[in-house]
């Protein structure tokens, strides 16, 4: 009895690892189907949006090629079929919990009301949610949005944060919802409203991408700072290490701030806009100190 128990004990040890290697989840699927599929955006410069060609190109794109090399390596496939997948702000969230999409190309504010349904990876750019008005429109601070029309986007963290203050501070806006920012922004330069609220980040990439750069101006105010993760599967412990491990490897290299750069402080394509938007001080802590914190 001893001698066999002894035998257990060691075909368990023998076993364990191999277990251990076996991928599961997101990988597993992956490596059944020979395929990757990431959502993209078709309009959110600089990280996630269609060239000329209808190409989805970007700051996220190029995140999501790396972590899909990651991806051949750890399951040394030589290669991966990536199927695109366009999304909306609406619609990322369920395509990646039916299975849809494996993850989410494109910039999304980690929040912890989020956490509750999928996962982030480690944080790729911290924005801060403001307002695009006209440069002479007598507006400095949200308050005086107050009985006006404001553009938001569907599905956006904007919409509650400007609830939020509109309570705390007792005043009220006129909400023109639209599908996505082109939509929203579009509604302000065609007078449907007088203001579009969203992360500073993508309104100073339509405003630059705009026939008018010059008519515009971001306001000051400020209703949160948000960290934007890529959206994985909650509860796939294996992929979500794979892909944080990726990006941390780039943040501790050179790769991650090339990257920043080209597609923030360089010409990008269509126009050859320069949106000329520096890392701020919260992001270089979170490239300094990687973490998947929500707000």
């Amino acid at each position: 009895m001893k001698g066999l128990f002894y035998s257990l004990v060691a075909a368990t040890v023998l076993v364990a690892p191999v277990q251990a290697q076996s991928p599961g989840g997101t990988l597993a699927k992956i490596k059944e189907t020979g395929e990757i599929r990431l959502g993209h955006r078709d309009v959110s410069v600089p990280f996630s949006y269609l060239d000329d060609n209808q190409k989805p190109i970007g700051f996220a794109m190029d995140l999501c090629t790396r972590i899909v090399d990651a991806v051949k390596v750890e399951l040394k496939l030589p290669s991966i079929q990536t199927k695109l997948q366009p999304i909306q702000l609406s619609t990322q969230i369920p395509l990646i919990q039916n299975g849809t999409i494996d993850i989410v190309c494109g910039p999304a504010t980690n929040t912890l009301e989020r956490q509750k349904v999928v996962a982030f990876s480690d944080t790729i750019f911290v924005s801060s949610i403001r307002a695009v008005v006209r440069k002479d429109a007598p507006i400095k601070a949200f308050e005086d949005l107050n009985e006006k029309p404001v553009s938001l986007t569907t599905g956006s963290t904007s919409i509650a944060l400007l609830a939020s203050r509109a309570q705390e501070k007792k005043f009220q806006t006129k909400n023109v919802l639209s599908a996505d920012h082109a939509a929203s922004f579009l509604a302000l330069t065609t007078g449907r409203s007088e203001a579009f609220v969203m992360d500073d980040i993508l309104l100073a990439s339509l405003i630059a991408n705009s026939a008018k750069p010059d008519d515009w101006r971001i306001i000051d105010d400020s209703l949160r700072t948000e960290p934007y993760g890529l959206i994985i599967r909650k509860d796939d412990p294996e992929f979500k290490e794979l892909v944080d491990r990726t990006l941390v490897a780039m943040m501790q290299g050179k790769e991650f701030g090339e990257l920043y750069a080209k597609w923030f402080m360089t010409p990008i394509p269509p126009k050859n806009v320069n949106l000329k938007f520096p890392m701020t001080a919260p992001l270089k802590d979170a490239v300094t100190n990687p973490n998947d914190k929500g707000v």
